[in-house]
């Protein structure tokens, strides 16, 4: 059973987020502002995050940040529709996903079946470095991904990513050379219909160049094709 932790200061939101994750079979942590969710990641045994962004003692945004510092637990912010710069502001800081309140719980489930389906692909295989190298080995220039362990090298070196950005890294490395559309990553990644998807892709690009480029600000093989989208070449 996965564990998942239900962040948000109004409790009556908190509330109907347990019914519906329960109903499916969840286990739910319930905390009411960002301490107590650091707290709670701290602890162990969460396997993904729901949290709000504007919460007393201390907000979505600051324990992101803390959380990054020391886990890679996929995060799924929940935002007010007027709070569009918190959304990229909270991507900037390692969030994974965002749900606009107020929020349909059919689009909730699912996307938490797709974060954690990618969490626990990357997650659960990660630290298996004993393991023999798989056979499903991409190398693009100074990548390697190995599919089948789920680690990444960037010029001979380990890269911690987070499983959406191992996701828009892996479509990317399995056609070199091909320009994405932001649309198309998000499509293809996310699963669900792309709207926001420049500024989302946009922020994890970038966070995917700070991790495999040398100087992200000029970065060799992971490229922009202005007014197209993105490509990974050699």
């Amino acid at each position: 059973m996965y564990n998942i932790l239900v962040c948000d200061d109004e409790r009556d939101i908190v509330s109907a987020l347990k019914i519906y994750l329960e109903s499916e079979g969840y286990g739910v942590v319930t905390a009411y502002n960002g301490r107590e969710a650091l707290d709670a990641v701290k602890n162990g045994g969460i396997d993904l995050v729901l949290m709000d962004i504007m919460m007393p003692e201390t907000d979505g945004v600051s324990a992101m940040i803390s959380m990054r510092e020391h886990s890679n637990v996929p995060v799924i912010l929940l935002t007010a529709k007027s709070e569009d710069s918190d959304k990229i502001l909270g991507l900037n800081v390692g969030a994974d996903d965002y749900i606009t309140k107020p929020f349909n719980p059919v689009e909730v489930l699912a996307r938490v079946r797709a974060q954690l389906r990618r969490y626990m692909t990357l997650g659960a295989s990660s630290s298996s470095d004993a393991e023999s190298e798989g056979k499903d080995v991409i190398r693009v220039g100074p990548v390697e991904l190995d599919d089948r362990r789920k680690i990444v090298l960037s010029y001979g070196e380990k890269v911690s990513l987070t499983p959406t950005e191992y996701e828009i890294l892996k479509l990317l490395v399995s056609h070199p050379g091909e320009v994405f559309s932001p649309k198309s990553i998000y499509t293809n990644v996310w699963n669900d219909s792309p709207f926001g998807a420049e500024s989302t892709v946009a922020v994890h690009i970038r966070h995917l160049r700070e991790k495999i480029e040398i100087n992200p600000a000029e970065p060799e093989h992971l490229k922009v094709v202005w007014g197209q989208g993105y490509k990974f070449t050699e």
